[in-house]
């Protein structure tokens, strides 16, 4: 069975057309997903990205109720703006802790 350049290319669009609706779909889900009441969620694994910390240090600040979290379907989720509130009161000092322990220092490139 042989097909002409046009039938090809007809075929070929619709199959792109195709994906992209699929693509479409799957930038909504996740979207949704990852969205409370137009706020952006992060998760755990989000978390350890982002802070660059041990899954136990992130157990310890929820239980200590320094990191406001909730549950959904079993699933730990952070709210973006709590997670900003959290690191700025860390690194700023305002939560009481020793903030000149855990400030970040510039990193200066020193050859030797």
């Amino acid at each position: 069975m042989l097909i002409d350049k046009q039938e090809f290319r007809a075929y070929m669009d619709r199959l792109i057309d195709r994906f992209d609706l699929i693509d479409e779909k799957l930038e909504r889900l996740i979207k949704k997903k990852t969205c409370l009441d137009g706020e952006d969620l992060l998760d755990n694994q989000d978390m350890l990205q982002v802070l660059k910390i041990s899954h136990r240090t992130l157990q310890r600040f929820r239980s200590s109720g320094e990191l406001p979290f909730f549950k959904m379907n079993g699933k730990i989720y952070y709210k973006l703006s709590d997670v900003n509130r959290f690191i700025r009161e860390v690194f700023e000092g305002n939560s009481g802790r020793c903030a000149k322990q855990r400030q970040i220092e510039p990193r200066t490139d020193k050859k030797r």
